[in-house]
């Protein structure tokens, strides 16, 4: 198969540096992922069996980096690209190509499986002659699908887009003017892969998990506060992207959240994009958004 456009088609997975592994081990595990041990840190995977994150011990929480995953064919222009968007490449495992965005954030290139889905994932008629809920003792614990995506805070949002896609190839879905953005891969994506949002200095503040649909955002948010996580946002529904969300305040500072039924943008669809306003960005309907959904930490340890 010939791809005629050159850029990623997935996020293999992300690698977040913690100051506390055993804090990490817990609320992951509460989350709904499987949480493997290993010689450097941990490894988070979801219902799929593929390893979506790496959690990794430092002194305070910062993104370690994101790996990327592109067609073979496309892996030499995509090095090109990178090279010709100025980037700062790093030393690497042997394994594709590492290099700097503009922010300063790790990022890898290789060639690998493509993780995002080829359609929309579609949620199934619940059949007439059954109850739509069930009862509290029936729900089974939540365990997301897959990685949906990550929204890093970046000091130049316009800059972070145009980078990522004349490095990256990834094509601008919506934005509000300077202040959030959201980013898809070309090749059949969600609505979002990458997402930024303004702040004075880089950051990471969410990664988003798909799971089924809106029972099981909001049977997520129950599960993550009986395990004593009650800080976050939601559960609502937002207005780019179009989907579900329940967001849990992590150790950190930085939050992990249930998504479920985003809008899907097909590789041979053109996306209407759009410039909204802040006030028509976030969300349709939920709770008001709580201070500390903006607050980047490490902007104040900078």
């Amino acid at each position: 198969m010939t791809h005629t456009s050159r850029g990623v088609h997935s996020i293999d997975h992300y690698a977040l540096f913690v100051p506390s592994l055993s804090e990490a081990q817990t609320f992951f595990g509460a989350f709904g992922l499987d949480v493997l041990e290993t010689s450097a840190g941990l490894e988070l995977r979801a219902a799929d069996g593929h390893t979506w994150a790496r959690i990794l011990p430092a002194t305070r929480k910062s993104l370690a980096y994101i790996s990327f995953n592109c067609f073979d064919e496309d892996y030499p222009i995509l090095r090109q690209q990178v090279e010709a968007a100025g980037a700062l490449f790093e030393p690497g495992d042997g394994v594709g190509f590492w290099f700097r965005d503009p922010d300063g954030n790790l990022l890898q290139v290789k060639a690998g499986e493509k993780t995002m889905p080829d359609q929309r994932s579609r949620t199934p008629n619940h059949p007439s002659a059954l109850r739509g809920a069930g009862t509290r003792d029936m729900v089974a614990q939540v365990r997301p699908n897959r990685l949906s995506h990550v929204l890093l805070f970046s000091p130049d949002v316009s800059a972070s887009v145009a980078f990522y896609q004349q490095a990256l190839g990834l094509k601008l879905s919506d934005h509000s003017q300077d202040i959030i953005a959201f980013t898809h891969a070309r090749h059949g994506c969600d609505h979002h892969l990458v997402a930024f949002c303004k702040s004075s200095a880089k950051g990471f503040h969410h990664a988003a998990w798909e799971v089924e649909d809106i029972d099981q955002v909001g049977n997520g948010a129950a599960q993550m506060a009986t395990a004593g996580y009650v800080e976050g946002w939601g559960t609502g529904r937002h207005c780019l992207g179009s989907n579900y969300f329940h967001y849990v305040r992590d150790p950190w500072g930085s939050f992990c959240e249930y998504s479920a039924e985003m809008d899907y943008i097909a590789a041979d669809i053109e996306w209407p994009t759009g410039d909204f306003p802040p006030e028509n960005s976030l969300y349709l309907w939920g709770p008001e958004v709580p201070e500390y959904f903006i607050f980047n930490t490490e902007a104040q340890e900078t």
